[in-house]
């Protein structure tokens, strides 16, 4: 017999701490019941696929299956495509077809505002309505607010364009973060500056605010070291309008080619300029080298 579930339902971009409240509900609950706790997430963001307009994300799919897994301990997220055949399927067949029939859901927990199902038809109350009727239990969560605001990924999202990391952590509560493997730039920064390396930032990808970061960067051996991310378009060093991601780690040698890094955006530290010469740019970087060694 296949094992039973407690399912947390939701988007879950950025991972925060509003979506924390119901993963660590849904674990709670897997262990009163013998059951294994799962996430439930589409592999895009439903809007973009009914509007088919870009939708800015804090988090890919790996990002959030990793966080969720590292900050609340559970190992099993599923990833269903959000294509048609989701969109047009009737919330009661979402549930039973679907949660219970595939999944073997004996139990689920869902938002305060969460809606499923064709034209987002299905609430909280009727999740908690059918759930009754069908002998599942269910959680709908409060909404989680801090300073008397409420937690979205939204409001994060306009606190990382803002440049404001540290507002942003506390309300994800982690560092905004980005994953990605070390590409080949131009050597620009090797052969004038100081070595770094170069992430390339997926279209859909909602970035910080353009500028210079003190960033904590998590390497492949699992341990950290404290580097300086600039996030833009270089205009000291190139004419190219290109958006790059890069990073110079403070006292890290080694080769970091193809190799997977996660960038932890810890504090905005200054505008992305040009400077009038290389000497110039030189001289600033070691003084964001200094701030970022105080993190």
């Amino acid at each position: 017999m296949a094992e039973k579930t407690v399912i947390a339902l939701g988007f879950f971009d950025g991972v925060h701490i509003g979506h924390g409240a119901l993963l660590r509900r849904a674990a709670e609950r897997a262990r009163e019941l013998g059951a294994e706790p799962a996430a439930f997430t589409f592999d895009r963001a439903p809007r973009e696929f009914v509007t088919g307009e870009r939708v800015p994300l804090l988090t890919s799919v790996d990002e959030r299956r990793a966080l969720i897994r590292e900050l609340y301990g559970i190992e099993r997220t599923i990833v269903r495509p959000f294509d048609r055949r989701m969109m047009t399927m009737p919330w009661r067949a979402f549930l039973e077809t679907l949660l219970v029939g595939q999944y073997h859901a004996c139990h689920l927990v869902a938002g305060h505002d969460h809606r499923f199902g064709y034209r987002g038809e299905g609430t909280p109350e009727a999740l908690r309505g059918w759930c009754a009727a069908n002998g599942l239990g269910c959680d709908v969560i409060p909404k989680v607010t801090l300073d008397g605001v409420t937690v979205s990924s939204t409001h994060i999202r306009a606190l990382t364009e803002a440049g404001d990391m540290e507002r942003a952590a506390s309300f994800l509560g982690h560092p905004y973060a980005l994953t990605g493997t070390v590409k080949h730039g131009k050597h620009l920064g090797t052969e004038a500056l100081f070595p770094t390396v170069n992430l390339m930032p997926e279209p859909w990808r909602a970035l910080p605010r353009f500028g210079v970061y003190a960033v904590r960067v998590r390497l492949p051996d699992g341990s950290a070291c404290p580097g300086v991310t600039n996030v833009g378009i270089r205009p000291t060093i190139t004419d190219d309008d290109s958006v790059t991601i890069e990073t110079y780690l403070v006292d890290f040698h080694g080769d970091l080619y193809e190799k997977e890094l996660r960038i932890e955006f810890l504090r905005y530290l200054r505008e992305e300029r040009k400077f009038d010469s290389m000497a110039a740019l030189h001289r600033q970087i070691e003084r964001d080298i200094a701030a970022a060694r105080e993190e």
